[in-house]
């Protein structure tokens, strides 16, 4: 499959409206995609849809799974429908702020009831349900090492996998069975919060189809530390004889800065080419299961990566170590076929990954608030935009549009309204989207954000900061019928 030309918007599920705190797969997503359907936009983007932790700053970038569904994301009306819940037990909803999530308000709610749920479930051994639930748990692969590792998690004081005893961290067979028998109604419990999640992911999925919308998702290509993937998979990390992270990633020193250190455990892809690439060629199978294109986080990653050893805090501790390139996207097509992949390569200037890229024909990214507006002929000026690349007015990881002209030099601004021809009585937001709308670019996506010519306030992650990020949430009155038109008359102008 190939991406045909189109226009997108970007907003996490988070973000939508709901009633019970956060953005969920209920009332408010269907008709977030009506909305798109009735704007002839064909793509919805999202963040990875794992869980999200406190400890992380709920980052989706940092989940215990790469596999797993957010249980946040879990419609409670929809549990109510199966006859797991009661109307009554979703009373009273807690006052929740609509701009924006309170995560810890949000979990202190929505946890006891989806365990009400399963509780509800497991004594009526699952009735009618048994067969689909039973066939899910042997469908996917993942589920039952994430589940024991979740279970576990809960139950330990340890603030990671890595501190547990020797028998856990290292997955000896006898303590893996004692595990499972001992937390054998909490490894259930994560089993179905899955399956539940599963099913309504399918079913918007469903509503997605009907209205021509494709969904876009999201492959950081590192994970967690702390995360069933690592503590399930040690043979696909550079780990240590006692399972413990020998290099992890960052980036090197540059000028004017020291480089950073992530932390996350690096892969160890010359044994994950002797296996054929089983880790990645799962994460894949799944991902595809969830989501109809997938942008690639970080792609230089997969041509060369940086790798501290683990004991250094020191990112100039670190060494440039050669990624799988072709061999890895060779097997990808031989297992999966012309997998839709979008390579985030924003930043970086290295032809062996344009080479890469441009060989199995994955588009780039460019973004207009990287430009040099005065320069002539810069890359990221929408009309220089080439057709094999997605354009975005901002990302998630981005200031809005709005807050980022506000924050441009005058001269810069005089530059941009000169080369994008700007009259002066739309709205700087509009502008841009025009224009990005109007490039050669095959993708050309925005933001809620930016359609509604929102400021630095209402920005959805500042990298390098914990506090306040993947918040914000958009009123259910803000995308009205006039917003939709205008992005159909965009869409009908520039063929999209």
């Amino acid at each position: 499959m190939r991406l045909d030309r189109s226009g997108g918007v970007f907003c996490h599920v988070t973000s939508l409206p709901g009633r019970h705190g956060i953005g969920d797969l209920g009332d408010g997503a269907e008709e977030f995609l009506s909305f798109l359907g009735d704007a002839d936009v064909g793509h919805w983007q999202v963040c990875p849809l794992g869980p999200t932790m406190d400890a992380a700053g709920e980052s989706p970038y940092q989940s215990p799974s790469a596999f797993a569904g957010n249980p946040l994301l879990i419609d409670l009306d929809g549990l109510v429908d199966d006859g797991w819940l009661d109307e009554s037990d979703l009373e009273p909803v807690p006052d929740f702020p609509d701009d924006r999530v309170d995560y810890e308000a949000v979990r202190e709610y929505k946890q006891p009831l989806l365990r009400t749920a399963f509780e509800r479930f497991d004594e009526a051994g699952a009735g009618e349900a048994a067969p689909e639930f039973d066939a899910f748990r042997e469908r996917e692969p993942w589920l039952d090492d994430y589940a024991l590792f979740r279970a576990v998690s809960d139950a330990r004081d340890e603030d990671t996998w890595v501190d547990w005893p020797d028998p856990l961290r290292t997955r000896e067979p006898e303590a893996l069975a004692a595990a499972r028998e001992r937390h054998a109604t909490e490894v259930r419990f994560r089993e179905f919060v899955q399956w539940t999640f599963d099913r309504q992911w399918r079913e918007l999925r469903a509503v997605a189809d009907d209205e021509g919308v494709s969904i876009v998702g999201d492959v950081p290509i590192y994970v967690a530390l702390d995360s069933a993937d690592v503590w399930a998979n040690p043979e696909a990390f550079r780990l240590d004889d006692e399972n413990r992270p020998a290099a992890v990633a960052g980036v090197p020193p540059n000028a004017g800065d020291s480089g950073q250190r992530w932390g996350n455990p690096v892969y160890d892809w010359e044994r994950l080419a002797e296996r054929e690439y089983d880790w990645w060629i799962a994460r894949f199978r799944r991902l595809f299961d969830l989501a109809d294109v997938a942008r690639l986080d970080h792609f230089l990653g997969f041509v060369k990566y940086w790798a501290i050893p683990a004991d250094r805090d020191d990112p100039a501790a670190g060494e440039w170590a050669e990624g799988p390139g072709r061999d890895l996207f060779e097997t990808v097509e031989r297992e999966l076929g012309q997998a839709p992949f979008i390579a985030e390569d924003l930043g970086f200037e290295e032809p062996a990954m344009d080479e890469l890229m441009a060989e199995f024909g994955f588009p780039g990214m460019r973004v207009p608030q990287y430009a040099d507006w005065c320069a002539e002929g810069n890359e990221y000026q929408p009309m220089h935009y080439p057709e094999g690349v997605v354009g975005y007015t901002s990302t998630h990881d981005t200031n809005t549009w709005v807050g980022y002209f506000e924050n441009l030099p005058e001269r810069q601004r005089d530059c941009f309204r000169y080369n994008v021809g700007a009259e002066g009585d739309r709205p700087t937001e509009w502008e841009i989207i025009d224009e990005v709308w109007a490039s050669e670019a095959v993708l050309a996506m925005t933001t809620v954000q930016d359609l509604l010519g929102l400021g630095s306030e209402s920005r959805f992650n500042e990298p390098g900061t914990l506090d306040g990020n993947w918040e914000w949430r958009v009123r259910r009155e803000a995308l009205d019928d006039a917003i939709a038109d205008r992005l159909w008359e965009l869409a009908g102008r520039h063929i999209r």
